[in-house]
């Protein structure tokens, strides 16, 4: 399947509702994606995901329109040799490689960009399909925290994989 990630245009609105407002994407995600996913989180998030110099947070665009998310996050202070990596995308367009090779691209991206030796990403336990891709794609798991984190009011784990330069 052909993707390409660029940055998120407010014509994604409709699309970028349609597909985040799914409790099957929100389920692995932060508290800070919001379900019930609306027209004023996704303006909302369109807004953040440009508001800063370079550009990393982008649309995952497949067949032409706005299916999910891929962020680069630098961090600061004692962590700043490090950047987080969080995505979702489309439930339609699982199963089908396309977040693999995302997030290949954004870990060249995160490599190119910044100044960072180590690019992580915190998939909770439950979330197998996301543990695959990260480990698709290089990253080795570094640490399991147990029952460390509460979304829907369930103790899951919390999984730190991680890619180094």
């Amino acid at each position: 399947m052909v993707f390409k990630l660029r940055p998120w245009k407010i014509s994604d609105l409709e699309n970028l509702v349609r597909y985040a407002n799914n409790p099957n994407i929100s389920k692995f995600m932060t508290d800070a994606f919001p379900y019930p996913y609306t027209i004023e989180s996704g303006k909302a998030f369109i807004e953040f995901a440009n508001k800063e110099n370079p550009i990393h947070i982008f649309a995952i665009e497949v067949n032409g329109q706005a299916a999910g998310g891929i962020g680069i996050h630098p961090q600061s202070d004692i962590h700043r040799k490090n950047a987080e990596l969080g995505y979702w995308l489309a439930e339609p367009f699982w199963g089908q490689g396309i977040v693999t090779k995302a997030v290949i691209a954004m870990v060249d991206f995160a490599f190119n960009t910044y100044d960072i030796n180590r690019v992580f990403a915190r998939p909770f336990g439950t979330n197998k399909a996301s543990q695959k891709v990260l480990e698709k794609a290089g990253f080795k798991l570094e640490a399991r925290i147990e029952k460390n984190l509460l979304k829907n009011e369930e103790f899951v784990d919390e999984l730190i994989y991680a890619v180094r330069r």
